[in-house]
């Protein structure tokens, strides 16, 4: 498929992919369309073992939802972009293959939206995160209300939605919105050497994790506990966990076959 505003490349089992509308890189309707396509695209390409997200140039990761779009629509075509949009962060967040946010600049409303789907988030040290919605009169709609708050808490999060001011790449470390800053220079770099390593993991096991993970942060404990239990007998019934522990008994590196 030919994407208009999406670029990626793939190199040593890791696809880079690039948010194209510069300088701001907002998201619209098309671009929701796209990476739900690419995301489908990607999960089939036996190639390809992690995904690394990010903005193209070095202004914006994105600058949020594209406004010159929403401002012609009803309200009925607002709720139709926003279930595109929660279509297109929950095929991220759900793709069985771990998703890296590497976040270059600006990274405000929507931008933080995508950054909050994957799983896990690098920045530059030019980064700056901001949900501004309130001051448009609206609240974020593509699930930041939600994620947010799973992952700082919820008091933070009321602070950053409440206000919507922006916040620099060290407070967004400080507050785990991030996982890592580096300088702007190492950001592709840092992110491709950790999708590398992610994609020499056991690919089953890591699919598994990822389920565990994020089907247990919505449910109650017990709950959880169930399906880390199904997804653990998943993990253990593959060939991978087979040469995983021969290989740790050998005293040698395992060479996983995705099995």
């Amino acid at each position: 498929m030919n994407y208009e505003f999406l670029q990626y490349e793939v190199e040593n089992q890791v696809a880079v992919v690039y948010i194209n509308r510069p300088p701001l890189n907002p998201l619209n309707t098309k671009v929701f369309h796209e990476l739900y396509a690419l995301i489908d695209e990607l999960e089939a390409n036996r190639n390809v073992s992690a995904i690394v997200i990010t903005g193209k140039g070095e202004k914006a990761f994105v600058a949020g939802a594209d406004i010159h779009e929403m401002l012609d629509l009803d309200l009925a075509g607002m709720m139709e972009m926003n279930r595109i949009s929660r279509a297109a962060f929950s095929k991220i967040e759900n793709a069985s293959k771990p998703v890296i946010a590497a976040i270059n600049g600006l990274a405000l409303g929507g931008g933080c939206e995508l950054a909050l789907v994957c799983d896990l988030r690098i920045c530059s040290d030019k980064a700056k995160f901001a949900f501004p919605e309130v001051n448009l009169g609206i609240i974020p709609g593509g699930g930041g209300t939600q994620r947010l708050q799973r992952i700082v808490g919820q008091g933070v999060a009321k602070e950053l939605l409440y206000f919507g001011e922006m916040i620099d790449a060290q407070r967004a470390l400080d507050i785990h919105l991030v996982n890592k800053v580096v300088p702007s220079d190492q950001l592709l770099p840092t992110a491709k050497e950790w999708a590398g390593k992610l994609a020499k993991k056991p690919a089953i096991a890591m699919r598994m994790l990822k389920e565990a993970v994020n089907t247990g942060a919505n449910v109650d404990l017990q709950s959880g506990l169930m399906v880390e239990n199904a997804c653990f007998g998943n993990a253990f019934a593959t060939e991978d966990r087979k040469e995983g522990m021969r290989a740790f008994a050998e005293k040698r590196k395992p060479v996983f076959s995705g099995k």
